[in-house]
């Protein structure tokens, strides 16, 4: 907390060194972070692709909301909202491209925190590289409550969410 201050705007994250504890694979695609965010920053909208993470609150509240993707074009991706609630210490979720897909997370307290561990090639039948992709969850709403959710670049999504 003393060293990982949330800035002003969007996150900033801290790896986490865990080679000490007794059975944590160090090596491959396993990795752990803290973020901080202050009221109203934001964990921006995104998918991942062959990647599982864990989240952890540490710290304060956060709203989190998680999606299923559906149908993915180079355009768009179809999502199913799954989760929408408040998050508060010790609570956490999960991702992965199975379940829960698509997550954000926006601050509710001055200063909230979370742990975040990844594991990313996870699935090789899942061909292709590991990674991110980044929606507008504020994409037209289909009848049955899918959302038509446009595909946007990291720094499009950073500068409208974060």
């Amino acid at each position: 907390d003393r060293r990982l201050r949330a800035p002003g705007r969007g996150w900033v994250t801290q790896d986490v060194d865990l080679r000490a504890v007794p059975g944590v694979p160090t090596a491959g695609e396993f990795g752990r972070r803290l973020f901080a965010c202050r009221a109203g920053r934001a964990i921006v909208p995104h998918g991942h692709h062959d990647m599982c993470t864990g989240f952890v609150v540490l710290r304060g509240r956060w709203r989190g909301r998680h999606y299923d993707r559906g149908e993915t074009t180079r355009e768009h991706c179809v999502l199913q909202p799954t989760i929408d609630r408040g998050f508060g210490p010790g609570e956490g979720s999960t991702i992965s491209d199975h379940r829960d897909n698509v997550h954000w997370f926006v601050a509710e307290t001055d200063t909230a925190y979370l742990f975040n561990v990844h594991v990313a090639g996870y699935d090789p039948e899942l061909g292709g590289a590991p990674g991110r992709m980044y929606v507008d969850p504020a994409g037209e709403v289909l009848a049955g409550g899918e959302i038509v959710a446009p595909r946007m670049s990291s720094a499009a999504c950073h500068a409208q969410y974060g």
